[in-house]
């Protein structure tokens, strides 16, 4: 099995090779298989892309708004008449199952690029402000060359959803995929420019751990948008911030999923485990405290038991597997090393914990998992785990949930499940998080403004506040008579 791309970055237009670079492997979580080799981007590679960017900017910004939509939006047409040939690439990359990428990853990509296509025209005007005889008017610029640092867990996913808002607002952009999953991002662009994207518009270059840096702290580089944890959030936030470029953070999180005893409880396990299930536990919005009020707490149990031991493991490959690998070995060991912190610190194991035993090969799997008896103060109630494991807690009343529930560094995301919508409603508004939902959970429409609160980062993305994030606002002001002076 192979995926070898033409070359390891896309700049201006087209492949570029540098075997100077640090060799990046390619693994496919399913058999540990490398299945693709890069080299990491050199400083020449980075100065070659960010230059190729700055070039191509004028001409870019220069055109319409429409002109720039109608080019994101025949990419849209395209990725979507590829989309069994991208999911299959993004299961390669990911290791996620082919059921769920066929209608989460590229689909999802595609929803951007035309979402962001078709409001170009509408959403970037600016204002007039009547000042009596003389005038002023705003208007929203571009920012000039934006970087997007992508993460492993929807790498065509989240390119895109940086791509696209940036694009639209006349931006450039120098994309670099997590190391761990480069591979979509190059067809991404391949994609751009067959819809007609000027050369240099939108370039991707690999990197490693030294590679984000260069980017980031480049003089020509004016944006940053990043996907990733918390810690590698404060580095990139704390180098933007001292060249004062704008940054978005879209970081992690420990969001809850609060279930009262008047809810659906087959919809709210159901969200349970779409929130902390679907994507092997690797999505940062994931409700992975999951308050259960006392009273259906048994019930709420059982029936989450006997689904969760009906997910179909195995073959990402095959259409019927509902659950695929973890995207590395490392992050293996570290879901591993969490089931073992829950054992050790009291939490009860309901069920999984382990490695599937009807699995075969050198695959990175993890069985579903989910401990109850949790506990406020247990490390895996504090810390962000980025797998199958899912907690439950319990509680007594609302005012001791929404207090037990804000009592984290995270906020990022949150649910709640209950027929009182007033309660719904009352419950969200008091949660600290940016991305809240009633009665579902983890779903992200691109109309819909996607982003957190405290640690979990600053600034969104999807919907037309995105674009305020690749944009900045220009005053002018006209006087329509002569100046009167003092002096």
């Amino acid at each position: 099995m192979r995926a070898q791309p033409v070359a390891s970055h896309f700049i201006d237009g087209e492949y570029v090779e540098d075997t100077a670079g640090t060799v990046i492997e390619s693994v496919y979580p399913a058999t540990g298989e490398v299945i693709a080799r890069l080299h990491a981007a050199t400083p020449a590679i980075v100065e070659k892309a960010v230059a190729s960017a700055r070039r191509a900017q004028v001409e870019w910004a220069a055109m319409s708004p429409t002109a720039r939509g109608r080019v994101l939006r025949r990419a849209a047409d395209i990725m979507r008449e590829r989309n069994r040939e991208l999911s299959e690439l993004e299961t390669l990359d990911t290791g996620k199952p082919i059921q769920e990428t066929i209608v989460a990853d590229p689909t999802s990509g595609a929803d951007s690029l035309e979402f962001f296509g078709g409001i170009a025209a509408t959403a970037l005007n600016g204002s007039h402000i009547p000042l009596g005889g003389d005038w002023a008017y705003t208007k929203r610029v571009p920012l000039g060359v934006c970087v997007g640092i992508g993460a492993w867990n929807y790498p065509q996913q989240i390119c895109c959803w940086k791509a696209a808002p940036a694009l639209a607002a006349g931006n450039v952009m120098v994309f670099k995929p997590s190391e761990t999953t480069p591979l979509g991002a190059l067809k991404i662009a391949e994609i751009l420019i067959e819809a007609g994207l000027p050369k240099g518009v939108f370039n991707v270059v690999q990197g490693d751990r030294k590679t984000g840096p260069l980017l980031v702290s480049h003089p020509d580089v004016a944006k940053i948008s990043l996907t990733g944890s918390v810690p590698t959030g404060r580095k990139v936030a704390a180098a933007a911030a001292g060249q004062m470029k704008h940054v978005t953070m879209e970081l992690g999180g420990k969001s809850p999923l609060i279930v009262f005893d008047d809810a659906d409880i087959d919809s709210a396990i159901g969200g349970a485990m779409l929130g902390n299930f679907y994507s092997t536990g690797q999505v940062c919005s994931n409700g992975t405290r999951v308050f259960v009020q006392k009273r259906i707490k048994d019930q709420f149990l059982s029936h989450l038991k006997e689904r969760t031991e009906k997910i179909v493991i195995g073959d990402p490959m095959d259409e019927r597997t509902q659950m695929g690998p973890l995207v590395s070995r490392e992050q293996r060991e570290k879901v591993l090393d969490y089931v073992e912190k829950g054992n050790a610190e009291g939490a009860t194991l309901v069920t999984g914990g382990g490695i599937p035993n009807d699995v075969s090969g050198e695959g990175f799997y993890v069985q579903p998992t989910v401990f109850a008896d949790v506990t406020d103060g247990m490390t895996i109630a504090r810390e962000e785990i980025f797998g199958p494991v899912m907690c439950v807690l319990d509680f007594d009343d609302e005012a001791e949930v929404i207090k037990r529930a804000n009592a984290t560094e995270f906020g990022l995301s949150g649910g709640v499940f209950t027929a009182d919508l007033s309660r719904a409603h009352r419950v969200v508004d008091q949660l600290q998080a940016g991305t809240l939902w009633i009665n579902t959970y983890n779903l992200c429409p691109v109309e819909v403004p996607f982003g957190g609160s405290k640690q979990s980062g600053f600034g969104r993305e999807n919907s037309a506040a995105a674009l305020e994030h690749y944009t900045e606002l220009k005053t002018v002001y006209v006087a329509m008579g002569p100046v009167e002076a003092p002096y």
